[in-house]
C-alpha cells in the first residue's frame, strides 16, 4: 500500500476493483437471462395455440382468421392465409423460444423473434410502449451480445475449435 494514498483514493480504487467485478458477473449471467426474458412471453403465447399435437385450437384459428388485421398507413388489411399463418405462427412460438433458452442458433432465434414483434406491432399498434419495445430491445440485445457462455451455441463452438487443434495437431 501506498503510504501517500488518501483515504479517499483507496477507497475510489476498491469501490472500481468492485464494480469490475460486478460487471464480469454481469457479462456471464445477462445473455442467458436476456435469452429466458424474451423467450417466455412467445412460449406462453405459443402454448395457448394448441388443443393437441399440430392440432390449432378453434380460438387460434378464428383469432387469425377473424380479429387479427395489420394496421399499415391507417389502413386495415385482413391476414394473408391466416390458417397457414396461424399455424407457422403457432410453431415459431414453440419453437424460437426453446432455442433461445438452450442457447442454440441463438442470433437465428433472435432475429426471428424480432422480425415477428414487428409484424406483431402492425397487428396491436397499441402494445408498443408495454410490450413491444421491450421484446425488440431484448432480441437487439441478444444479437448484439449473442448466446453467452452458459449456451449450446458457445458448446459447440468449442468443439467445433476443439476438432480443429486437433486437425492441426
Amino acid at each position: 500500500m501506498n503510504p501517500a494514498e488518501s483515504l479517499v483514493d483507496r477507497c475510489a480504487r476498491r469501490f472500481a476493483q468492485m464494480l469490475n467485478g460486478i460487471a464480469s458477473l454481469a457479462r456471464i449471467v445477462a445473455p442467458p437471462l436476456l435469452r429466458i426474458a424474451l423467450a417466455l412471453p412467445f412460449l406462453r403465447s405459443g402454448l395457448t395455440r394448441w388443443d393437441g399435437f399440430l392440432s390449432l385450437s378453434a380460438g387460434t384459428v378464428y383469432l387469425f382468421e377473424n380479429q387479427f388485421k395489420l394496421h399499415v398507413l391507417g389502413a386495415v388489411i385482413a391476414l394473408p392465409a391466416p390458417d397457414v399463418l396461424a399455424f407457422v405462427v403457432g410453431v415459431a412460438e414453440i419453437v424460437l423460444p426453446v432455442l433461445l433458452l438452450a442457447g442454440l442458433a441463438t442470433r437465428l432465434a433472435a432475429l426471428a423473434l424480432l422480425l415477428m414483434t414487428c409484424v406483431i406491432q402492425l397487428v396491436f399498434p397499441d402494445g408498443w410502449a408495454n410490450f413491444h419495445l421491450y421484446w425488440l430491445s431484448l432480441a437487439v440485445a441478444i444479437l448484439a451480445l449473442g448466446p453467452g457462455g452458459l449456451s449450446l451455441d458457445r458448446l459447440i463452438a468449442l468443439q467445433r475449435r476443439k476438432g480443429a487443434a486437433r486437425g492441426l495437431a
